[in-house]
């Protein structure tokens, strides 16, 4: 049987390391505000696109706790719940209702 660990090792550091650079050579660089404000929204607008997905393809027998799960998310995310907050909020909600 053959070893997989150079593989396994090799596909490591292609997945760290364009992560690592970045943060290597952007530590110390003041980042442009509006750049700042753009990046804080990428969780929220992957989030959403996540729950679009979900509610097309979401079973009749669902609809109902998919409904109620977007509609707890979106209030504790307009009192500033925060993105895991509203995530465990929507799925609390939908297991309750389901």
């Amino acid at each position: 049987m053959k070893s997989f660990l150079p593989l396994i090792f090799g596909m490591t550091a292609v997945t760290y390391l364009p992560r690592l650079i970045p943060l290597i050579t952007m530590t110390e660089r003041p980042i442009n505000p509006l750049l700042k404000r753009f990046l804080l929204y990428i969780p929220y607008t992957a989030l959403s696109a996540l729950i679009v997905r979900g509610i097309i393809e979401a079973p009749t027998e669902m609809q109902l706790a998919t409904i109620i799960g977007i509609v707890a998310a979106g209030i504790c995310s307009f009192f500033k719940g925060g993105l895991i907050l509203s995530v465990l909020v929507s799925v609390v909600a939908a297991f309750l209702v389901l």
